[in-house]
């Protein structure tokens, strides 16, 4: 790599907040321009100051030298503070153990079984639904993937209640976590009434854990989910595996990446196919083909290319897992700019997804941008919508079968549209990219009623 990159400070910075209040009110616009100044861009978020690499050679670097850039720093303390240390969340120092003994309950013959949960819960959805009516789409979105994950994480069905609950808990931590990350460690402790809230939310949402985890105690289901996996993979590594904490702590963290997420690039999805008439009438050619009269299986996901260039497209201009933070381990060179040990370096995938030296028109939904002799053209770490290296999210695959699986299944049965009091604008302050408040009606297309 040659260190011939240009490195900036980000203009606009406030008094006391810096760019803390444009991150909080415009998070995908902001993070997005800042690729106009440079190819490592410094912001300042209140005292902190933190580098974001805006060009892809440096984000890739960050992201595969997971030694260097570790997961670490204020945000992973606040968030480890609420989700516990599980594999998203752990240190360099743990995660080698960790994803051992996980990646057998993310093997493709496992996938191949979860694709069932999938199918169920997505049928059962879609078919919940009425000519005419009007669906929040990202909640039924999130109640149908929680449902999913549920299952294929305990192997056991949750009651609505439960998931009612869970969706309400998460709702609040993830709206209210990046005002929590402006707050300063010694705010924390002061009796304010902010304070109490975000106290009261990550108490809200651990219940909600513990609810789903005593249900499926109580009714085990069938073995071989991913928690028996896991189970599995500590019983033959012995001592040296995960104990029963630490299997606590991956809980949360999956349940979280496997609903929200999720359920965010799945509304994303479909506000675009809305927004766009051309490309949804050419998911529905597709889909009509492909699927004739029945719910997408396991078989049909890689018959669907142009559905699941929809879904990379959406996942291009929308990643919801938009800010992530590392700190660097040890002095270190990224893009000819020398980092001090603890220095805070933001991955933001939207600084480099709309980056227009890589993306013709970057603002612009074009699936076919994602046709195989494009693809070839773009450069390492121009599309990490799942991270890249060792730590590149171990659900990556379960994620996108379920939302191709589910964006061909509506496809096939329902045509959408927009309806009054809809607002697709990113929510506001929320960890997860998602619509603030997706509205749709529902239509039966001809010969699927």
């Amino acid at each position: 790599m040659t260190d011939n990159f240009t490195a900036a400070a980000a203009p606009g910075a406030l008094p006391v907040v810096g760019h803390g209040w444009a991150l909080l009110r415009r998070p995908l616009d902001f993070t997005a321009s800042l690729a106009s100044h440079g190819d490592l861009v410094t912001i300042r978020l209140g005292p902190l100051r933190a580098y974001v690499a805006c060009h892809p050679e440096l984000l890739w670097q960050v992201l595969t030298d997971d030694r260097t850039f570790d997961k670490g720093g204020w945000m992973y303390d606040k968030a480890r503070a609420l989700a516990g240390n599980g594999l998203p969340l752990c240190p360099h120092r743990d995660h080698l153990r960790q994803r051992r003994l996980m990646q057998p309950g993310f093997h493709r013959s496992k996938l191949e079984r979860y694709s069932e949960v999938m199918v169920d819960e997505i049928t059962a959805m879609t078919a919940s639904w009425r000519d005419g009516q009007i669906i929040e789409v990202f909640p039924a979105l999130f109640d149908m993937a929680l449902r999913t994950v549920s299952r294929t994480l305990f192997r056991t069905s949750v009651d609505p209640e439960s998931v009612e609950e869970f969706r309400r808990g998460m709702a609040a931590a993830m709206s209210s976590f990046l005002p929590r990350l402006m707050l300063p460690k010694w705010g924390e402790k002061l009796p304010l009434p902010m304070v109490r809230r975000l106290q009261q939310v990550m108490q809200d949402l651990l219940h909600a854990r513990d609810r789903l985890m005593t249900e499926s105690a109580r009714d085990p289901g069938e073995d071989g989910g991913i928690l028996s996996a896991m189970i599995a993979a500590r019983q033959q590594e012995g001592d040296g595996g995960l104990s029963d904490a630490d299997i606590d702590e991956q809980v949360l963290p999956l349940l979280i990446a496997g609903s929200d997420t999720v359920a965010a690039s799945l509304a994303w999805a479909l506000h675009l196919l809305v927004q766009h008439p051309d490309a949804e009438r050419r998911v529905h050619e597709e889909v009509d083909r492909v699927l004739d009269g029945r719910p997408a299986q396991w078989s049909d996901a890689a018959r669907l290319p142009y559905t699941s260039r929809v879904l990379t497209e959406a996942l291009r201009l929308y990643p919801p897992a938009w800010l992530l933070t590392r700190v660097t381990t040890a002095p270190t060179r990224l893009g000819g700019h020398e980092l001090r040990s603890g220095s805070t370096v933001i991955f933001s995938s939207a600084a480099v997804h709309r980056h227009p030296r890589f993306y013709a028109d970057p603002e612009v939904f074009d699936p076919d941008r994602w046709l195989p002799h494009h693809i070839g053209r773009l450069p390492r770490g121009a599309y990490l919508p799942f991270g890249a290296g060792s730590r590149k999210c171990i659900g990556d695959r379960y994620g996108m079968v379920e939302a191709t699986l589910a964006l061909a299944t509506i496809a096939h049965r329902w045509q959408l549209r927009s309806a009054p009091g809809s607002d697709a604008r990113p929510a506001p302050h929320s960890a997860i990219l998602h619509p603030r408040r997706l509205l749709l009606r529902v239509r039966p297309r001809p010969g699927t009623a």
